[in-house]
C-alpha cells in the first residue's frame, strides 16, 4: 500500500509507532537512518531532518555538510523484528541542501531520474534481483570462516541447515509487503539464494536495499554471520547479484535485442559500480561467474542470457554484478546502457552458444574481457564519456580514488 503524508500522520497514531526510522543511502549502496519521535514527524515532512554528511561515504567534506532528509510517504513500511508495542517504521527519504534543491550524491534520486527519462521515451523497465550470501558459524558472537552446512545446490533439510533461515527472511519480508519469488541452498558450503517478483526500478531498488536489512537481521538473531561479499570463500563459488530485467515500449516494439546490445556496449565501462571492491574480481571466470563480454540463450557461462521464458517472462539476465553493489547506480546505468542502445539501434552480436569455461584459445581471444582488476575498472569508468555523461563528477571521483 502507498500512503499519502496524512495517511502516514493516522497511522503513527493508530498503530502505537513510537519511532520513525529517515532510511537513506550513501554512494556506495550502505544504508543509513535517523531515527525521530512520532511529534517531530510533520516538520520532517515540511521542513526536513537535518543530518552531517561530512560523516557520510561519499557526501563530501565539512564544508556546506549540512544535508536534509524528506521523507517519502509511500515508502512507509513497519518493521516486524521490532516490538509490537511501540512499533518501528521506515520511510525512504530523498536529500536535499538547505536551500530545497536536490542532492547531487543522491543515488535513489539519480535512479528516479533515469525510469523518468525512460518512460519520456516511452519505455518502461521491470527488474527482478537474484542475490546470493554465504552463511557461517560464530565463535563468541565473532564470525568465523566456517560455513553453516556442508549442502549443495538446492539440497534438502538437514544437509541444508538454512532451510529456517531462509524461510524466516521470506516471511518476514512478506510482513513488509515485498514478495519473494524463490529461495534454496547455492552451490557453496553455506550458500543460500532468495530471488524477488519483477517490479519497477524504483521498488526493486528499495527491495533489494530492505533485503539485506533483513536478511542481517534475521541470522544476527538466530546467532550466524552472513556474507555478502563476492568471494567470501576462496576456492568455493562467489556471490552474485543477478539482475533480470525487461523493457516494455508504449508502441509495442520488441527492444530486446537493442537492450541487450546496449548492455554489451556499456558493460566494460560501468564494471566498477556493479563490482565495486578488490574482491570483486576474484569471482569472475569461475563457478559461472563470467568474464567475457557475451550473450546467449539459456547458456549461464555467459555475462548475458536470455532465460528460457515467454510473454511477459521474457527478459534478459545479467551475471557479473555482486551484491556489494549499489542497486541504485546499478539500475540507473542499466536503463541508461539499454537507452542507448535503443536510441542507437545498436545491432546484437552473434550469440556466444558455446561454453566458454571450457572453450580454447583461439575462441576465446576473439572476445572482449570483462575488468580483471578494480583498477582496470577504475580507468575504463573515469575515461568514460558514458559515465561522465550519467553521473555526477562527485559520485565517479569517489569511485575511482577508492
Amino acid at each position: 500500500m502507498k500512503y499519502s503524508k496524512e495517511e502516514v500522520m493516522q497511522y503513527i497514531k493508530e498503530e502505537d509507532v513510537k519511532f520513525i526510522r529517515l532510511a537513506f543511502c550513501d554512494v556506495t549502496g550502505r544504508q543509513k537512518n535517523i531515527s525521530v519521535m512520532p511529534q517531530e514527524l510533520p516538520r520532517a515532512f515540511e521542513y526536513g531532518i537535518a543530518f552531517d554528511a561530512s560523516s557520510i561515504a561519499g557526501f563530501g567534506d565539512e564544508t556546506h555538510s549540512d544535508l536534509l532528509l524528506r521523507p517519502e510517504p509511500e515508502t512507509l513500511m513497519t518493521l516486524p523484528w521490532r516490538p509490537e508495542h511501540g512499533k518501528v517504521v521506515r520511510m525512504f527519504c530523498g536529500i536535499q541542501h538547505p536551500d530545497g534543491s536536490a542532492f547531487e550524491c543522491d543515488t535513489r534520486a539519480l535512479l528516479k531520474t533515469a525510469a523518468a527519462e525512460a518512460k519520456k521515451a516511452g519505455l518502461s523497465f521491470s527488474f527482478g534481483s537474484e542475490q546470493e550470501f554465504y552463511l557461517f558459524e560464530q565463535d563468541d558472537s565473532m564470525p568465523t570462516k566456517i560455513p553453516y552446512d556442508n549442502a549443495g545446490y538446492m539440497d534438502l533439510a538437514p544437509d541444508d541447515r538454512g532451510e529456517n533461515i531462509r524461510r524466516e527472511i521470506c516471511l518476514t519480508l512478506e510482513q513488509m509487503g515485498i514478495r519473494p519469488e524463490s529461495s534454496h541452498h547455492e552451490e557453496g558450503p553455506g550458500q543460500n539464494e532468495i530471488d524477488f517478483r519483477y517490479s519497477d526500478a524504483l521498488s526493486a531498488a528499495d527491495n533489494t536495499v530492505t533485503f539485506q536489512t533483513v536478511v542481517k537481521t534475521v541470522c544476527r538473531r538466530n546467532g550466524i554471520h552472513v556474507d555478502f561479499s563476492p568471494k567470501p570463500l576462496f576456492d568455493k563459488p562467489g556471490n552474485g547479484f543477478h539482475i533480470n530485467m525487461s523493457v516494455r515500449s508504449d508502441d509495442g516494439s520488441d527492444n530486446l535485442g537493442f537492450m541487450i546490445a546496449g548492455l554489451l556496449d556499456k558493460v566494460r565501462d560501468i564494471t566498477l559500480f556493479l563490482n565495486p571492491t578488490e574482491n570483486s574480481y576474484k569471482r569472475f571466470g569461475s563457478d559461472r561467474a563470467p568474464r567475457y563480454v557475451s550473450w546467449s540463450r539459456e547458456n549461464r557461462s555467459q555475462l548475458v542470457r536470455v532465460p528460457a521464458a515467454i510473454g511477459e517472462y521474457r527478459r534478459a539476465e545479467l551475471r557479473s554484478p555482486d551484491p556489494l553493489a549499489n542497486p541504485y547506480l546499478a539500475f540507473a546505468l542499466l536503463i541508461y546502457a539499454v537507452l542507448y542502445g535503443i536510441e542507437k539501434r545498436l545491432p546484437l552480436p552473434e550469440a556466444a552458444d558455446i561454453n566458454l569455461y571450457r572453450a580454447d584459445a583461439e575462441t576465446l581471444s576473439k572476445f572482449e574481457k570483462l575488468p580483471e582488476s578494480l583498477a582496470e575498472a577504475r580507468r575504463l569508468a573515469s575515461e568514460s564519456d558514458f559515465v561522465k555523461a550519467k553521473l555526477p563528477d562527485a559520485i565517479i571521483n569517489y569511485y575511482c580514488k577508492k
